[in-house]
């Protein structure tokens, strides 16, 4: 992982392993994955972790205000 983000022009201390599955989550969650299809594919025991594991940059991307219309 270190050595493909360097190549590809990237700072390889601000990738890893960890940051490709804090992305797979947060891509899942966005496209609508229930909870429990995540922890199949990523392994988590834990709800709350895969919860924690979301990297929401835009705070009314899937927030429950936005399906209010407001």
């Amino acid at each position: 992982m270190k050595r493909r983000s360097a190549a590809a022009g990237l700072d390889p201390s601000r990738l890893g392993g960890h940051s490709l599955r804090a992305g797979f989550v947060t891509a899942a969650w966005r496209a609508g994955a229930d909870t429990a299809a995540i922890m199949r594919q990523t392994g988590h025991r834990s709800a709350a972790t895969v919860t924690d594991y979301v990297r929401e940059a835009a705070p009314l991307v899937g927030n429950a205000v936005t399906a209010l219309g407001l």
